[in-house]
């Protein structure tokens, strides 16, 4: 087993490496369709919790089948086109909104690389990452900034003004936020560069963009006697990081793209059926990479104890961790959901606008200067 499984990811199989890229991103397909399924039950069962209701509890144990059987309602309904859609663009838009999505996971380091060797000596080391890229922060904004097109295809596409309405706010929502965000991971990057300027020999060859590389930096103690996590320098980077996915991904108190009671359904009216479900399946995908890219940059992504377990099951452990920090904050999305009323729309701008962006400028160039003095000393000293 050791010999093919070294076979298949050191390339030496027909195909070269096409073959272990093919079996990272059927994994990863099918963790994220897997991972939607349990989002959508344990949002449904948490909220209800809170509220003092039941919940999904008919379809399999605990309900948790449930979503599989909404899955399968809207895969089979019937596909209802408006007359007046432009209809390429508006069968483009689902697709769209779900791709970026699940391209994002691609590149999220999820538990430590482990080395497999065959009968021969011969070892390979194996990333549990389908693609570790030197620009990957700058991918992962790119992607989550293509969600934005989706939007606008849909509303625009639909042939009615309602989704226009909520294509347009959503667009809004979206890009003011989108701003924030990026200002919120630039000290990330200017902390992984520094560190990695006092100790070359920690960079493994990617820089300080690489997932893999800020997990890495984050390992050790900080001060001591805490995990080295970057949240505990960038505490307000952190902070910015999540307010801005909270409202990425359309979710309470931000949720105004989706306000039934104002614009109907928002940008995605017009759509049923399995169209509808590609535009459900990428916002539960989203606030899943979301929590996840924040576990990565800032919780330490996949580092925690292994217990001193043996070598052939300690490999699953830094998965255990790097899941388990990222359903706690999938747990903050769904507390936030049941707990914060929605902001009007004024008030969604100002925080964005006139909050968010102003003080995040303030805390890069506040990190900025501490960097520097650290690494270089006071300018006239």
């Amino acid at each position: 087993m050791n010999d093919f499984l070294y076979d298949l990811f050191a390339g030496e199989l027909w195909g070269g490496m096409f073959w272990p890229a093919l079996v990272k991103v059927l994994v990863a397909f099918v963790l994220l369709l897997v991972i939607v399924i349990l989002l959508v039950w344990a949002e449904r069962k948490i909220v209800a919790d809170m509220q003092n209701r039941i919940g999904p509890n008919r379809a399999g144990p605990f309900g948790i089948l449930q979503t599989l059987a909404d899955g399968l309602k809207l895969l089979f309904k019937e596909q209802v086109t408006p007359r007046k859609v432009e209809f390429g663009l508006y069968i483009v838009a689902p697709i769209a909104a779900m791709v970026p999505a699940m391209l994002i996971f691609l590149v999220l380091p999820i538990g430590r690389p482990f080395t497999i060797t065959n009968s021969a000596g011969d070892s390979v080391v194996v990333t549990l990452q389908a693609l570790d890229l030197n620009v990957a922060v700058l991918f992962v904004l790119a992607m989550s900034s293509l969600a934005v097109y989706a939007v606008v295809l849909a509303g625009w596409a639909s042939g009615s003004k309602y989704p226009l309405l909520g294509g347009v706010r959503a667009t809004a929502q979206m890009i003011s936020y989108e701003a924030a965000m990026g200002l919120a991971l630039v000290p990330v990057v200017l902390l992984a560069s520094s560190q990695l300027a006092a100790d070359p020999a920690a960079d493994p060859g990617f820089g300080a963009m690489s997932l893999s590389t800020i997990v890495a930096l984050q390992e050790g103690a900080f001060r001591g006697f805490i995990p080295g996590w970057f949240v505990f320098w960038l505490l307000p980077s952190f902070v910015i990081f999540f307010v801005a996915a909270l409202a990425e991904t359309n979710r309470s108190p931000f949720d105004l793209v989706e306000a039934e009671s104002e614009i109907v359904g928002g940008y995605h009216t017009e759509y049923s059926g399995f169209r509808f479900a590609l535009f459900f399946l990428a916002e539960y995908l989203s606030i899943f990479n979301m929590s996840a890219i924040a576990v990565v940059l800032f919780l330490g992504g996949w580092l925690g104890p292994d217990f001193g377990l043996p070598g052939w099951i300690a490999w699953v452990m830094p998965i255990f961790w790097f899941l388990l920090k990222t359903f706690v904050l999938v747990f903050v999305f769904i507390w936030v959901r049941g707990t914060l009323p929605r902001f009007r729309y004024d008030q969604l701008m100002q925080l964005g606008w006139k909050r968010l962006i102003p003080f995040s400028i303030a805390w890069l160039v506040l990190f900025a200067l501490v960097t520097a003095i650290r690494r270089f000393g006071m300018p006239w000293s």
